[in-house]
């Protein structure tokens, strides 16, 4: 790596924009960066205005996350190829639906030398059959290597400072000291472990819970019933990465990228509170993204209908009850209501089709 590294961060949502505060302060302030900051930014027109412009001018993202801002020195740029151009880090922080035209578009453009953070939480479809960890088609489609970064992190807390922690997956120990240094402050405590695939799976995995747990709330069940989804999603996350990304830890669970994450996120976060309204109003996923969520995506559906497609080609729907039973909610294949007969007799040892109550079998 280099003795002075440039910094791009390749996406400019909520979580994004909040990540940008962090890392243009500490760049502006550490030796070993460079002060300028690119951050890839999606155009869109604002009351006529173009959003980099905006931002640029005010330094403030006022349609996702306004209130807050960002540094001077990070600059606003609405061409990825040109924002990732002279960048030693990329950081990517897009929904993961995008992720492989972002790459075919960087193809060949980047440092050979660069190196990759992958803030983004979700799998994507293999083309031959099963799915496959975001960070691992970045690091693919452009020979990069990457580490990932998951944690307790609700962008507007770490906007407003309140003190958290996160959780850096990389192999190589000098990257990561280098990563820690650009992201951590005195409010956002960062952990680095090697275990990566196990933190990157708990940081898509806790959104399909969320999703059970929005259910909860919008059925009025009470925090009881909250409590014995979060815990059976954290056992079903557990066993989906031992079974399909074999060789984690058991103490990476145990890290801010997993319990906490997920208790945070069943709490608070978009999947939980969507998931909720879901239930209350009758309407669609996809109406009630596009009604609360101000142009942002929603995670939870999506990863759980591609953690489903990977059940299904291996004959596991039945080992993996809760994850199978938000999965065909989403989708209108069950009730809501229908969540707790599906996971009321969920075992420690997690158990087969037969075992299934008669709704739950597919």
């Amino acid at each position: 790596m280099a003795t002075k590294y440039q910094v791009c961060i390749i996406g400019s949502g909520n979580w994004g924009s909040a990540i940008a505060k962090i890392i243009g302060a500490n760049a502006k302030n550490l030796e070993n960066f460079e002060d300028r900051v690119t951050m890839y930014v999606y155009e869109e027109m604002i009351e006529g205005k173009k959003l980099t412009e905006i931002i640029n001018e005010s330094h403030e993202n006022v349609k996702y996350l306004p209130g807050h801002k960002i540094p001077e020195n990070v600059v606003a740029v609405p061409d990825v190829v040109e924002a990732a151009a002279n960048a030693d880090i990329l950081v990517f922080v897009v929904p993961h639906q995008f992720i492989r035209r972002i790459c075919s578009t960087l193809l060949g453009k980047i440092k050979p030398t660069a190196v990759g953070l992958s803030l983004i939480k979700g799998f994507d479809k293999k083309d031959g059959g099963g799915i496959e960890l975001i960070s691992h088609i970045i690091a693919a489609e452009l020979n990069l290597p990457m580490a990932v970064l998951m944690g307790a992190n609700l962008a507007s807390e770490v906007a407003d400072e309140m003190f958290c922690e996160t959780t850096i997956g990389c192999k190589d120990k000098a990257v990561g000291t280098v990563l820690r240094d650009m992201i951590q402050t005195s409010f956002f405590r960062v952990v680095v472990v090697d275990d990566v695939d196990s933190v990157e799976c708990c940081g898509a995995l806790k959104n399909i819970v969320a999703c059970g747990a929005g259910f909860v709330d919008g059925l009025d069940l009470g925090d009881n019933t909250k409590a014995a989804v979060i815990r059976l999603g954290l056992m079903e996350m557990i066993k989906f990465v031992d079974v399909f990304f074999p060789g984690g830890k058991l103490g990476t669970f145990f890290e801010s990228c997993g319990v906490a994450d997920l208790i945070t996120t069943c709490y608070g976060g978009r999947n939980r509170k969507v998931s909720e309204a879901f239930v209350r109003t009758g309407k669609t996923i996809e109406e009630l993204e596009k009604e609360m969520l101000n142009g942002q995506k929603l995670q939870g559906p999506f990863t759980a209908e591609e953690v489903n497609y990977m059940l299904k080609i291996k004959s596991m729907e039945g080992r993996f009850p809760l994850f199978t039973a938000i999965h065909r909610i989403c989708v209108g294949e069950l009730k809501p209501s229908d969540l707790i007969d599906c996971i009321r007799s969920h075992p420690e040892h997690m158990y087969g089709d037969q075992n299934l109550p008669p709704q739950c079998h597919l």
